[in-house]
């Protein structure tokens, strides 16, 4: 999601979630994003779509029924919906929080934890709501040659073999880091080395051309 200001240009997430969350709009925004994202991956055979999710979103009381009318519009299963939360919902005892997030888990919805090891305390949060997915954060994936990191990095994937969670490494950009985490047995990776930012547009395309090897071969 990108915002073209007619005086500020391009303008990048980073910079407007945190005015959108302040203000409320962020709520109307992920729901349109939502279901966007789920009507798109309609059309996507049985591919999984992933949706980053604000803490204001879950805490408005109406992300559970959002959710649903995004699925019942675009028709797409409960279970190739992947919401990505951070640290910060989970931070949030509220039985608001905590009920919405396993209802809609227990529709079929996954849940993943993104940004995995930067927050206070992340394996309280897991042992607090049991995830289907921890996303080690880039900043871990960049400093991998150290050996102190590696040896984080390399616990948080033993971490998730141990109590059946899938890991995932994001920000990765080169063979050596891609390399040391499939040795290490990080089964999922994201970062520009695999894949830049794309239009629907574009994935369609690529989708299109895969499928046809696949076939040919």
């Amino acid at each position: 999601m990108r915002w073209r200001s007619p005086v500020r240009g391009l303008v990048r997430p980073d910079d407007f979630i945190p005015a959108a969350e302040e203000t409320g709009l962020i709520v109307p925004l992920g729901e349109w994003a939502l279901r966007k994202a789920c009507t798109t991956a309609a059309g996507w055979a049985a591919w999984r779509i992933a949706v980053n999710v604000s803490a204001v979103q879950i805490k408005s009381g109406t992300f559970a029924r959002s959710v649903i009318s995004a699925l019942a519009f675009s028709g797409v299963p409960a279970n190739r919906l992947e919401l990505e939360i951070t640290e910060t919902v989970l931070m949030d005892e509220s039985d608001l929080v905590l009920k919405t997030l396993r209802q809609l888990r227990d529709l079929g919805v996954r849940i993943a934890l993104d940004d995995f090891g930067t927050g206070y305390s992340s394996l309280g949060y897991l042992r607090r709501f049991p995830v289907d997915k921890i996303k080690i954060d880039r900043s871990f994936t960049r400093d991998i040659d150290s050996r102190d990191t590696a040896a984080i990095v390399r616990t948080i994937i033993g971490l998730g073999t141990q109590l059946g969670i899938t890991v995932t490494a994001e920000g990765v950009e080169t063979e050596a880091q891609l390399e040391f985490l499939q040795k290490e047995g990080c089964v999922e990776a994201q970062g520009y080395l695999i894949g830049v930012p794309s239009k629907a547009s574009d994935i369609n395309r690529l989708l299109k051309s895969s499928a046809t090897i696949r076939q040919s071969g």
